[in-house]
Protein backbone atom coordinates (compact mmCIF):
# COMPACT_ATOMS: atom_id res chain seq x y z
CA UNK A 1 0.00 0.00 0.00
CA UNK A 2 1.27 3.79 -1.30
CA UNK A 3 -0.54 5.41 1.76
CA UNK A 4 1.49 8.99 0.70
CA UNK A 5 -0.06 12.60 2.46
CA UNK A 6 -2.29 14.69 0.45
CA UNK A 7 -2.81 12.17 -1.96
CA UNK A 8 -6.15 12.49 -3.20
CA UNK A 9 -5.71 16.52 -1.52
CA UNK A 10 -6.07 18.65 -4.62
CA UNK A 11 -3.45 20.94 -5.59
CA UNK A 12 -4.11 24.80 -4.68
CA UNK A 13 -5.44 26.36 -8.00
CA UNK A 14 -3.08 29.13 -9.60
CA UNK A 15 -3.91 32.51 -9.66
CA UNK A 16 -5.49 32.63 -13.40
CA UNK A 17 -7.94 30.03 -12.62
CA UNK A 18 -8.80 32.08 -9.29
CA UNK A 19 -9.56 34.75 -11.35
CA UNK A 20 -11.32 32.86 -13.79
CA UNK A 21 -13.58 31.58 -11.58
CA UNK A 22 -14.44 34.31 -9.77
CA UNK A 23 -14.97 36.42 -13.04
CA UNK A 24 -17.65 32.82 -14.25
CA UNK A 25 -19.39 33.65 -10.45
CA UNK A 26 -20.27 36.90 -10.39
CA UNK A 27 -21.19 37.02 -14.25
CA UNK A 28 -23.77 34.37 -13.04
CA UNK A 29 -24.60 36.63 -10.13
CA UNK A 30 -25.35 39.57 -12.41
CA UNK A 31 -27.24 37.71 -15.01
CA UNK A 32 -29.47 36.65 -11.89
CA UNK A 33 -29.71 40.36 -10.53
CA UNK A 34 -31.40 40.97 -13.35
CA UNK A 35 -29.89 44.70 -13.26
CA UNK A 36 -27.55 46.72 -15.36
CA UNK A 37 -24.13 46.81 -13.85
CA UNK A 38 -21.57 49.40 -15.98
CA UNK A 39 -18.57 47.24 -16.52
CA UNK A 40 -16.16 49.21 -14.87
CA UNK A 41 -17.57 48.30 -11.14
CA UNK A 42 -18.34 44.78 -12.71
CA UNK A 43 -14.15 44.55 -13.34
CA UNK A 44 -14.19 46.62 -9.79
CA UNK A 45 -15.92 44.12 -7.89
CA UNK A 46 -14.22 40.96 -9.67
CA UNK A 47 -10.85 42.47 -8.22
CA UNK A 48 -11.88 42.88 -4.63
CA UNK A 49 -13.61 39.40 -5.10
CA UNK A 50 -10.22 37.79 -6.23
CA UNK A 51 -8.60 39.99 -3.31
CA UNK A 52 -10.78 38.19 -0.74
CA UNK A 53 -10.44 34.72 -2.53
CA UNK A 54 -6.55 34.97 -2.41
CA UNK A 55 -6.39 36.34 1.28
CA UNK A 56 -8.60 32.94 2.21
CA UNK A 57 -7.54 30.65 -0.07
CA UNK A 58 -6.17 27.91 2.59
CA UNK A 59 -9.65 27.89 4.21
CA UNK A 60 -11.61 27.85 1.07
CA UNK A 61 -8.82 25.16 0.03
CA UNK A 62 -10.19 23.42 2.93
CA UNK A 63 -13.72 23.87 2.31
CA UNK A 64 -13.56 23.38 -1.60
CA UNK A 65 -16.64 20.74 -1.52
CA UNK A 66 -18.78 22.30 1.04
CA UNK A 67 -20.43 24.59 -1.44
CA UNK A 68 -23.11 26.04 1.92
CA UNK A 69 -20.05 27.11 3.88
CA UNK A 70 -18.21 28.61 1.21
CA UNK A 71 -21.81 30.82 0.31
CA UNK A 72 -21.84 31.87 4.09
CA UNK A 73 -18.43 32.80 3.83
CA UNK A 74 -19.32 35.33 0.85
CA UNK A 75 -22.05 36.20 2.59
CA UNK A 76 -20.09 38.24 5.29
CA UNK A 77 -16.65 38.16 3.68
CA UNK A 78 -17.52 40.00 0.48
CA UNK A 79 -21.40 40.88 -0.47
CA UNK A 80 -21.38 43.92 2.17
CA UNK A 81 -18.88 45.22 0.14
CA UNK A 82 -20.13 44.53 -3.29
CA UNK A 83 -23.72 45.64 -2.91
CA UNK A 84 -22.25 48.71 -2.31
CA UNK A 85 -19.52 49.01 -4.76
CA UNK A 86 -22.87 47.94 -7.45
CA UNK A 87 -25.38 49.64 -5.47
CA UNK A 88 -28.00 47.20 -5.10
CA UNK A 89 -29.72 45.79 -1.90
CA UNK A 90 -27.40 43.17 -0.19
CA UNK A 91 -30.08 40.58 0.25
CA UNK A 92 -31.07 40.32 -3.44
CA UNK A 93 -27.48 40.18 -4.18
CA UNK A 94 -26.87 37.64 -1.71
CA UNK A 95 -29.82 35.31 -3.28
CA UNK A 96 -28.58 35.88 -6.69
CA UNK A 97 -24.86 34.86 -5.67
CA UNK A 98 -26.38 31.25 -4.26
CA UNK A 99 -28.49 30.50 -7.28
CA UNK A 100 -25.39 31.21 -8.94
CA UNK A 101 -23.04 29.48 -7.15
CA UNK A 102 -25.37 26.23 -5.84
CA UNK A 103 -24.95 26.93 -1.90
Amino acid sequence: MNNKPGKHASPLPTPRKIRRGCSKELYRTVKRLGVYIPEERIREGEELYYKKVIGNLMWIAEHTSNRKVLADWWDEAVSAELAELWQVDRETLSRAFRSAFGG
